[in-house]
């Protein structure tokens, strides 16, 4: 099997001629496409084609436009092959704590990495112990091997065991992130995987294994250089995995990862996307071009102001009202190509596109007001998921995809500290704090998804600092009613290996969100506001609909690199195909 992964300039020949799916507009910001691939007539392939055009829909200010991006291919495939005679440029084994053991000689026990300590005459073992590579998590060690069939061989960690855990899912990922990372120092060209050990992993462990590996191999190599005036070309063009078995569910399950994968990078991009370039019209235009690539399968519905006030959508209105860039409600909705549907669910993200905080404008240390443009976290995460079920089509499920996009700025025409507005189900509010925006589009957003006929709903959103006080930068805030729907999301991050932690709906706490003159305040007291900021999001759920919320503020960015992440897109996509099976 080979996946060919490229992010490239507009192509018009190549996707007019080939391609699987096609849109005819180019005023987008950036767009995956898949098709068949001529090149290995013998095995199933896929070819990714990434695009950034120059005519987009943007703010007044600045002259900001992403760059076209020359191709990149990268060809994957499963093999069953002795490892110690392949030939390339790096061979990565991913080793745990066990696989390292010794006998009282100083000779691996583990047969894999004796067989390889023998064609290099002792060294793996003299460089692990002077290295004190012990294979735990995080990990790595790459040697230059000059005669050999590779030029190189790298030791990563994958801790204690290799078993099917979620921290087994992560330490896999990791490993491919490792070997990314190895293969841009390098330059390599070439590379394989295998394990040291396969003993106690199950084939549906393997194939999990597997997957992951390639995850974060293609997310390792991926860098978003559209708004660099200079870029390096990552040099790999194909990775082998060895071990792992072959045939259709390994090539199954490698497809379905890739098309994860580039849902990731789509949110990922979204998010990175500067506010002057990515508007509520341009991330519009964004889930207008997943319905056209997968038209088969994907409709969408986008409404401008004057439909959203036929809606009585004034939660939302307000919020928008003060800025020059109009707000755009976007629907999408799947339905699968053929067979009944068994289960109607909806997938509901944050949208602020930018957040100055409005008349509360964010200021002081730490107000991050600079790092706003990543406050439509929630919409990246949704229309990320809906690029990849459009891509991988399950049966039996209908999902729709909705995001109240707006920006949160300040003018003469601004929402008030005091104002009251009322939402789409005729709750009111008074609004004591204009920089908790969020929940009150996702409050009309959430009337309109229950109003689709849905028996279960997930929302995400960067809502609240509490919950990175609470749970740190690495770990999303869950809250439900519901068991069995917490249940659900957390069986699928147990696959991806997302973090995810239950926190309470105290329910009194509502106490605080009172009002004297309104149904209710937006904001309560700073004790609990993630808790409350949840509660309220409660008011606009139909009591017959199964809801979840999700408050990524922590984990939708990377600080160390500066950049976004992709989170919950793996964990809503595993979501909807759990329902769909």
């Amino acid at each position: 099997m080979a996946v060919l992964l490229w992010a490239s300039s507009l192509f018009p020949k190549l996707a007019s001629s080939s391609s699987i799916y096609t849109h005819s507009s180019s005023t987008h910001l950036s767009r995956l496409l898949l098709s068949p691939s001529s090149f290995f007539p013998q095995r199933r392939s896929w070819r990714v084609l990434h695009m950034a055009a120059s005519t987009l829909p943007r703010a007044n200010l600045g002259l900001t436009n992403p760059s076209t991006l020359p191709p990149i291919e990268i060809t994957f495939s499963a093999k069953e092959t002795d490892f110690s005679e392949w030939k390339g440029d790096i061979l990565a084994v991913g080793v745990s704590q066990n696989d390292m053991s010794k006998d009282e000689k100083g000779s691996f026990e583990n047969a894999t990495l004796r067989i390889l300590d023998s064609k290099l005459g002792g060294l793996l073992a003299e460089a692990s112990k002077e290295e004190d590579f012990t294979g735990k998590i995080g990990q790595a060690t790459f040697l230059r091997l000059p005669g050999l069939p590779f030029r190189r061989l790298g030791l990563v960690g994958l801790g204690q065991s290799t078993s099917s855990s979620s921290s087994a899912v992560s330490a896999y990922r990791g490993f491919g992130e490792a070997l990314a990372t190895a293969a841009k120092t390098a330059q390599a060209v070439d590379a394989a995987v295998l394990l040291a050990s396969y003993d106690g992993l199950s084939e549906e462990a393997k194939l999990r294994a597997a997957s992951s590996i390639l995850s974060g191999t293609v997310l390792g190599v991926y860098e978003d250089n559209r708004f660099r005036s200079e870029w390096k070309n990552p040099s790999l063009k194909s990775v082998d995995i060895i071990g792992f078995g072959t045939g259709p569910d390994v090539e199954n399950k490698l497809k379905s990862a890739v098309d994860v994968c580039f849902g990731v990078i789509f949110g990922r991009e979204l998010v990175n996307a500067p506010a002057n370039v990515l508007t509520p019209i341009a991330l519009a235009d964004e889930a207008s071009n997943i319905a056209s690539m997968f038209s088969d399968v994907m409709t969408a519905t986008i409404l401008d102001a004057d439909q959203c006030k036929e809606l009585k959508m004034g939660s939302y209105l307000g919020v928008a009202a003060a800025s020059a860039n109009p707000p755009r409600f976007i629907h999408l909705c799947y339905r699968p190509p053929n067979g009944s549907v068994k289960v109607k669910l909806a997938i509901v993200g944050k949208g602020l596109t930018f957040d100055s905080g409005g008349y509360n404008i964010k200021t002081g240390p730490g107000c991050s007001i600079e790092l706003m443009k990543f406050d439509m976290g929630g919409s990246a995460a949704t229309l990320g998921a809906a690029r990849a079920i459009g891509q991988i089509k399950p049966p039996g499920v209908e999902v729709h995809f909705i995001v109240a996009a707006c920006e949160n700025m300040i003018s003469g025409t601004g929402m008030r500290p005091g104002d009251i507005v009322t939402a789409s189900n005729g709750k009111t509010i008074e609004v004591n704090n204009t920089d908790a925006e969020g929940r009150l589009t996702l409050a009309d957003a959430l009337v309109y998804a229950c109003n689709q006929g849905v028996e279960k709903v997930v929302d995400l959103a960067t809502l609240t600092g509490a919950c990175i006080i609470a749970l740190g930068s690495s770990v999303a805030g869950v809250f439900t009613p519901s068991d069995d729907l917490a249940a659900e999301i957390f069986s699928s991050a147990e696959k991806t290996g997302e973090k995810f932690w239950r926190l309470p709906l105290e329910e009194s706490y509502w106490e605080t969100m009172k009002s004297g003159v309104a149904d209710m305040v937006n904001t309560g007291g700073r004790q609990g506001g993630s808790i409350t900021a949840a509660l309220f999001l409660k008011q606009f759920v139909d009591e017959k609909v199964q809801w979840l919320h999700i408050d990524m503020a922590g984990p939708v960015w990377n600080e160390k690199k500066r950049a976004a992440t992709g989170f919950g897109v793996s964990t809503l996509v595993e979501w909807v195909l759990k329902n769909s099976s």
